[in-house]
């Protein structure tokens, strides 16, 4: 029987952490405290320490922190957005449920903005930037917050997938007016469902958000403003609260299994690899390779018990949700991503992976190549 490499492995993950994450859920069952609570506020300072900035809100997902942070940042009903066409549908529709209007900006064959198109899309009606540090890998941060000065234009970074990556030495999120995370089961640092955080160094911004969402409250028979229910329950912050003191071996581990791959693999003209630029520390939210063939070649991994992924097979212009509402861009529009969004794939990278299974993986690659 085929020995199968998964993509993912969060069942061995559960397994490890089962009787820690029992515990720690057993002690909020006998307080009864599930809503919120003290496992939240310590998740809260837990991630301040850890980005070394001054506020984090949480709440319960990546996309909430997008809408809720444009919307405090202005961004209104016919306003633009600039922000990559080839991320997470989420991206785009914090801006789209606000009435505002994405203005797609080509990228980088890193799969990340670039600045030098950024310019080109500003207008008077661009009210925020929203680079996306796709994959785990920095967005050129130096050049877009000298746009963002330059134009006195505010940037939220969509640091989903990124927790922990760096630019220069500091934080992704950590240098716009406002960063965004997930929390999401996927991401280095999950959860056990849905769940995310607001950062920034802007306390009226800050204290506006933990209002926002609890629908507003004062207190139980005040309400300032009407808002929303996006708070992180107690439960996910308890299993954050756990994982995060692991997240930094968890980045170590999937950075070994980067170096092995580029190692394997590096003398093969066929595909293009992450490599990680001088500028950034790049913690493999997911590992991308541009392939020639790319659909054959994830055809054949599957025969080979191997899983992997596209992120993403379809920009998000092309999708049915886009053209519904807004005009669909020229073809000879967003060259790099549209040859990029062909050739991407992705290959398992998390922590569970051994050295024999990444070995197998670039083994049969190259057989893919050789015979091809």
């Amino acid at each position: 029987m085929l020995n199968k490499i998964p993509y993912i492995n969060l069942i061995k993950q559960s397994r490890e952490e089962k009787k820690e994450i029992f515990k720690a859920l057993n002690k909020l069952f006998l307080k009864s405290e599930f809503v919120s609570g003290d496992e939240v506020e310590i998740f809260e300072k837990n991630i301040r320490n850890f980005l070394k900035i001054k506020y984090c809100v949480a709440l319960n997902s990546g996309t909430d922190a997008l809408t809720l942070g444009l919307h405090l940042l202005g961004v209104r009903k016919g306003d633009e957005v600039i922000t990559p066409p080839n991320s997470f549908v989420a991206s785009t529709a914090s801006i789209v449920h606000l009435g505002a209007i994405p203005v797609f900006c080509d990228v980088y064959r890193d799969q990340n903005i670039d600045p030098k198109q950024i310019i080109k899309k500003i207008t008077k009606k661009t009210k925020a930037i929203m680079p996306v540090h796709l994959s785990g890998r920095a967005c050129e941060m130096d050049e877009i917050m000298n746009i963002s000065k330059k134009y006195k234009i505010p940037i939220i970074e969509d640091a989903a997938q990124a927790i922990g990556t760096k630019y220069k030495n500091k934080f992704v999120g950590s240098f716009g007016k406002i960063g965004c995370f997930s929390a999401h089961p996927l991401k280095n640092l999950n959860a056990i469902g849905d769940g995310g955080y607001l950062v920034t160094d802007d306390k009226t911004i800050a204290n506006k958000v933990k209002s926002l969402r609890n629908h507003g409250i004062v207190d139980r028979n005040k309400i300032s403003t009407f808002g929303h229910v996006s708070r992180m329950d107690n439960i996910q912050a308890a299993v954050l609260n756990l994982r995060i003191k692991k997240l930094k071996n968890v980045i170590k581990k999937r950075r070994i299994n980067a170096n092995l791959y580029i190692e394997n693999l590096k003398n093969l003209k066929n595909i293009i690899l992450p490599y990680e630029k001088i500028t950034e520390f790049n913690t493999y939210h997911t590992f991308v390779i541009l392939a020639e063939g790319r659909d054959r070649l994830k055809s054949y991994l599957q025969k080979k018990g191997i899983n992997t992924a596209i992120h993403y097979p379809h920009l998000i212009f092309d999708q049915k949700a886009y053209k519904r509402k807004f005009k669909s861009p020229k073809k000879n529009e967003f060259k790099v991503a549209r040859e990029i969004s062909k050739k991407i794939l992705t290959l398992p990278i998390n922590q569970y992976l051994s050295i024999r299974e990444i070995k197998k993986i670039s083994n049969e690659i190259k057989n893919f190549y050789q015979n091809d």
